[in-house]
């Protein structure tokens, strides 16, 4: 049995890259013995990316955390999560994995954020040798989706895997109870508010969804990325006329989030995020018998199959993405089928157990 040192975040912040590390940790493997150093470099979702002093001494104590669990637990595999083609992110690894990875006989590295080997075309000379040493030739790379960036070739991985990920059935275990309907149709947005997550595109689509007397109302989970755009995305509801369409709820958890999932008729996700590379809060919507209306944009073309399970528009096409969620509102037969047939393609294929059983095949190769 390998015995594997998992160095990552797990939440707080709850985005798709700590909450799958945290599913990971509490998996049980027949081929792994996994070991944790934590890494809370973000206190919430709008501090990622940020440059902090105390980001720095935390990176230190994570240097320490992982040298000292490589002793006391003879940890011979390393497990990593790179960050996506953002310079300050990119840079906090180059940090953590030149100072440990030689440490180990082995590495894998998990690609939770794609399009990590872009950004090393675009690097200085004097960073690329750093950036060699630390993510060059990993023994295994782990992908969610064949239609990501090609980070495990470009790195030069020994071992590509491709492994989607998998979350826990919630609206099994509450017995599937029926939804909430009301005589409004309800649209639910989940995530970090931002433009690259596509908010502006869908008060766009919105706003084009009203002029045509088509009535919906959207409620928005999640925080903003800053103050500045928060500003800037209410302006533009409010001068849209759509200050009584959308509804912020904050960032929800556990059983809040699950009811909105409940109360709500069809789920968007109009992202074009540059580190983009699954979409899993689009699981939690297909488990909840929810159609989506989602981009063809990297890892998310895995999940929605287009006119079975919801509808797939091109990034930033806010007409597109305004006609298919009116197709939606529209016919509430349609929204049920298509709901319906997203949860039997979930159950198949995106099980937490199922992960599970992916990822300890991958484990047994290390």
């Amino acid at each position: 049995m390998k015995r594997i040192l998992v160095v990552g975040q797990t939440p707080p912040p709850h985005g798709g890259q700590a909450l799958m590390i945290e599913r990971l940790l509490a998996g049980s493997f027949k081929n792994a013995e996994l070991h944790h150093v934590r890494m809370s470099f973000a206190k919430d979702m709008n501090d990622m990316g940020r440059l902090r002093l105390g980001k720095l001494v935390h990176a230190a104590a994570v240097v320490l955390g992982a040298a000292y669990q490589r002793v006391r637990h003879n940890t011979d595999v390393l497990y990593y999560a790179p960050s996506g083609p953002d310079y300050l992110p990119m840079l906090r690894d180059m940090v953590v994995l030149s100072s440990i990875r030689w440490m180990f006989k082995s590495s894998i590295f998990h690609f939770h954020a794609a399009g990590t080997s872009e950004i090393y075309a675009r690097l200085p000379r004097y960073l690329r040798l750093l950036y060699r040493w630390s993510y060059f030739k990993p023994d295994i790379a782990i992908q969610l989706s064949e239609f990501n960036p090609d980070d495990a070739s470009v790195l030069e991985a020994r071992t590509k895997f491709v492994i989607p990920n998998g979350i826990e059935d919630v609206y099994g275990a509450m017995g599937c109870p029926a939804k909430v309907r009301s005589d409004r149709c309800g649209i639910l947005w989940v995530g970090l508010i931002s433009e690259s997550k596509g908010f502006l595109v869908l008060v766009e689509a919105m706003k084009l969804l009203e002029a045509t007397g088509v009535a919906a109302h959207v409620t928005v989970v999640g925080s903003f990325v800053s103050d500045e755009f928060k500003l800037r995305a209410k302006a533009l509801i409010s001068s849209s006329g759509l200050d009584d369409v959308f509804e912020f709820t904050g960032v929800l958890t556990g059983q809040a989030k699950h009811e909105q999932f409940l109360k709500a008729d069809i789920f968007c996700f109009p992202t074009f995020f540059e580190s983009e590379s699954f979409g899993l809060v689009v699981l939690e919507a297909m488990q909840f018998c929810l159609p989506v209306v989602a981009t063809n944009w990297r890892g998310v073309q895995s999940l929605v199959k287009d006119e079975v399970t919801g509808y797939m528009v091109a990034p930033k096409d806010s007409q597109r993405l305004a006609d298919k969620l009116g197709i939606l509102v529209r016919d509430r037969d349609l929204r049920i089928a298509m709901g319906e047939r997203g949860r039997q393609r979930f159950l198949q294929d995106y099980l937490v157990e199922t992960f599970y059983e992916r990822m300890d095949e991958c484990f047994a190769t290390a």
